[in-house]
Parts: structure tokens; sequence; C-alpha cells
């Protein structure tokens, strides 16, 4: 039977981010991706000025209140960008109305970067974002976000994977099953993921060559990608593989096409490659 994601996420109209990439990763795996809007932006926020952007918070529980009167079954329910610490609370409801027997609930705490909170980010969303994650079965954080979830101060790599394993199982015990890391490198060159399973004790990571730049959009581009792929069963390090490999290669036919990178990455391109991949036996 197809799989059917509930996905609370902003849509920005033009710019590779968020809806515009989740949806299509969803689809081009089998699923079925449902989106439930937070906000409507003309153009994303990384680099391009003079965005516009519409509040849908009122808009948000509607949408899942007749979803759940419709009797709809979802696989996985699964929220990123968030623009407010209201919306935090939303999200929550959302999950209770919407989550089933084997519902996964998926967490990406898209709100800072680099070391820093996004500009629309708060110390109540943050609280907000700790509580969600509290909730969730997976959470998906970069190192900046893991590092205010924890509380703790962030710091840049290389990063030693015994830091790595310990972020992991901190995030763990904060309630998610499962946690994975993006944004880690050892060593100069590299950049991947790193996860962890509490019930089974299992980590695992993923690693491709670093290319040099900033690419708006490849975090959600990611995190779709790692869903798609636990969704058709993979386990969590062959998950982390295929979707770094599918954010390796999108960022590279950028790199070839010459394409503004503020515009997001050429990945559409790169998705037949990304279902031969879930197609393959393990």
């Amino acid at each position: 039977m197809q799989k059917r994601v509930a996905a609370i996420h902003d849509l920005s109209c033009f710019g590779r981010c968020s809806l515009t990439v989740i949806l299509p990763v969803l689809a081009a795996s089998g699923a079925q991706g449902c989106p439930i809007p937070t906000a409507l932006f003309s153009s994303h926020t990384g680099g391009l000025p003079g965005y516009t952007c519409r509040d849908l918070s009122a808009d948000m529980l509607p949408i899942a209140r007749q979803w759940h009167h419709l009797g709809l079954r979802f696989d996985a329910v699964y929220s990123g960008f968030l623009g407010s610490a209201g919306q935090a609370e939303t999200v929550s409801q959302i999950f209770s109305l919407l989550s089933g027997e084997g519902t996964l609930r998926m967490v990406d705490p898209a709100m800072a970067d680099n070391g820093r909170l996004y500009a629309t980010c708060t110390p109540e969303l943050v609280h907000g974002m700790r509580a969600l994650c509290r909730s969730a079965d997976l959470i998906v954080p970069n190192m900046t976000e893991a590092a205010f979830l924890l509380g703790e101060e962030f710091y840049d790599g290389p990063y030693d994977r015994a830091h790595v394993r310990s972020t992991l199982q901190r995030l763990s015990e904060m309630g998610p099953r499962r946690v994975v890391l993006t944004g880690v490198w050892y060593a100069p060159g590299e950049v991947g993921a790193a996860g962890y399973d509490h019930e089974t004790g299992r980590f695992s990571s993923a690693f491709t060559p670093r290319v040099q730049g900033s690419f708006p959009g490849t975090g959600d581009l990611f995190a779709a990608a790692l869903l798609a792929a636990l969704l058709r069963g993979k386990p969590l390090g062959r998950a982390l593989q295929a979707a770094t490999g599918l954010v390796f290669r999108s960022v590279g036919r950028t790199r070839r096409d010459a394409t503004d990178p503020r515009f997001g990455v050429d990945f559409e391109q790169e998705l037949p490659w990304f279902w031969q991949e879930l197609s393959l036996r393990d």
C-alpha cells in the first residue's frame, strides 16, 4: 500500500526548499505527500531580498481536523520550519490528531545554522522545539540545532567520534528513539550525517566529499530523502547513505550547471538515481 506523509512546512514559491523539495522527493519514492503549510513566502529567505511572508497558523489545525474527520491514515507526520512558538504547540496537537498505530513522528528542528539562530527564531520557539522533539520518534537536527536543544555552546568541527556519539545519545534521552545529526565532519574535505537508534544501541554514519559553498534547502532535501528511505523499509544506516548521496549529487549538478546556489540545488534530475537507490535490495 502506498505510504502517506503529512508534511508540516513552509511553502516558498521560489527557491528550492521546504515543501517544493519535500513533496517531489516523497513522490519519487512512491509516497504521497500531503502538505500543511506553516507560512507562505514569495521566495526562501536565504540571500534573496525583498521576500513577502504570510503566516498560515490559523489554517493548520483546521486542515488536520478535516483529515482526522475523514479518517485518513498517515504513515508519517513530519514537521520542519515553524514561524512562531505558537506553531510548535499547534504541531503537537496535529501529531496527536493524525498519529495512529505505527505512525512515524519526525521533527526537523529547523531553527539555526552556523552557530546562530535564524532571525525569526526566539527563545520561546527553541523551548517549543525541545518539547516537540520529546514527542518525536525521529529528530534530524544539524550540529548547531543540537547545541541549542541541549542548551550547550556550539563549536564547529572537525568533531571527534566520541563527541558525536555523546551528542546523539543525549538527544535521544530527550525522548526520540532515533536521532540523526547533520553537518558532521571528522576531517577536512568530508561532510555527512551520523545516526543513533536508542532501542538497538546502533550507531551509523555516511559521508561524502565536501563541496565548498552555501546551498540553501539541502537540509530539507536530506531530511525528506531520509524519511522516504525509511518508509521504504531501509535500515537507518542505509537510509543515511541514500540521503547523503542525493544531496551530494544534487550539489554537484548545481555546480556543473552553474546554477545560482541561492536558488537551491538542481535535485530534480537526480530523482531517478534516488529511486534506483531505494529499489536496491540490502
